[in-house]
This record gives structure tokens, sequence and C-alpha cells, in this order.
């Protein structure tokens, strides 16, 4: 018996082609043993190049957080939401100017083959305040949250619901994501469009999120 999520990952993943995606190629099935094979990110997560170069300037931030929204943008086309997107979960290739490229959708969810979500699946610091009330909601709109966290980390540098007297305690995340309670640095200079941004997207209200991914991507995708 397939486990869930890798089923998961085998349905919505390979239904997906976009540049900002990983390429599923194919699955190999043995008597004792399931491997899908992917398109091979030789430029490894988009986390060790925050902890190997430190935070990014706005222009790097922008080129990287652009070719999220696209690949993100695609998939809620596609009516998938990914529901753990996170630094770890986008791979770079090889090249010179790094192409980003979306992974693992073992936790994704298609709006034609699966009911709507409300277990609180993800990592701890980039859930969405509604995934916390385990009640139904937007998939889209909690991978909206996750990009949000995602620029918000290249900018900065740490995660935007820490404490950063206590940024191990997980209670403390939680409730401060519930509260959207974040500051951005002083010494962080980026620009009112940027900030603005941010503050669009860490809404405690779905209903009150001004943008989705698709609006984003409308204006940053080429």
């Amino acid at each position: 018996q397939i486990d869930e999520n890798v089923y998961r990952e085998i349905v919505n993943h390979r239904s997906l082609r976009h540049p900002n995606i990983i390429q599923f190629i194919e699955v190999i099935l043995t008597p004792t043993h399931l491997a899908i094979v992917m398109e091979y990110a030789a430029g490894g997560e988009l986390f060790d190049r925050i902890v190997d170069r430190g935070r990014f300037s706005e222009d790097e931030a922008r080129y990287f957080f652009q070719q999220l929204i696209c690949g993100v943008s695609y998939c809620h086309h596609m009516q998938i939401c990914h529901r753990d997107l996170k630094l770890e979960n986008v791979l770079l290739d090889g090249s010179p100017a790094p192409r980003l490229k979306i992974c693992d959708f073992g936790y994704s969810k298609s709006s034609v083959l699966h009911s709507r979500p409300k277990s609180a699946v993800g990592t701890p610091a980039y859930i969405a305040p509604e995934v916390l009330r385990r009640q139904e909601y937007d998939g889209k709109m909690a991978d909206v949250w996750s990009c949000g966290v995602t620029l918000y980390v290249m900018l900065v540098g740490a995660y935007p619901f820490e404490d950063p007297d206590d940024p191990k305690n997980i209670k403390k995340i939680i409730q401060r994501i519930a509260a959207v309670d974040y500051t951005i640095p002083d010494n962080i200079l980026i620009s009112a469009d940027c900030r603005q941004l941010i503050s669009l997207i860490f809404v405690s209200n779905p209903t009150k999120v001004l943008v989705s991914a698709l609006q984003i991507a409308r204006s940053t995708c080429p």
C-alpha cells in the first residue's frame, strides 16, 4: 500500500509542467520499493544559499521571489495547493543565474481530487494563522502566506514570527503567527513597495488578504 503523502506526490506533482517546478520524470516500482525519479537540481536548497551567504539584497530576493510566485501561481491555476512551501522545498539549478524549482508535493492537495484542506500540515514557521485553527481553509491563500515568509527570510535573514530571544520556542512562534506579530528590523533597508507587499500578505483573516499568487504573478512573471 502506498503512503498517502507519496500518493499525493505522484498524482499531483506529475500533472505539473513548469520551469519553476522540479520536473517529475517517472515512478519505478519493485516488489519491495517505490522510487520517484525527478529532475536534478545541482544548486541545492535556497535555504543553504541563505545560510552560506546571509540575507539577500532586495534585488536578489526579488529575483527568486518572482520565480517562486510564478511556480506557485501555476500550481494554483492547475487547482493544486502545495501546503509546505519553505526554503528547504525550493531548489536551484546549477546555472550562474539560478533558476528556482519548487519540490516536495507530499502535502499538496488538488481541489479537483481532494476535499478542502483543514489539517494543520506544514512547517510551523511558515504556517498561516487559519491553518492553526484546524478548520477548513483556502490552501491557496495559505501558500501565499508561506511565500511571504520566504520573502521575509530572504530579506531579513531570520523568520518573521520567531521570538528573537527564544527562536526555537514553537509555542511562541504559533502565538506570534496568530497575532500576526512581526516587525522588519530598522537596519533592514527595503523599498516601500516591498514592505507593502509583505503587509498585504501577512493578514490574520484570509478573507481580507488582498493579494493572491495569481495577482502577484501578473505583475512579476514574464
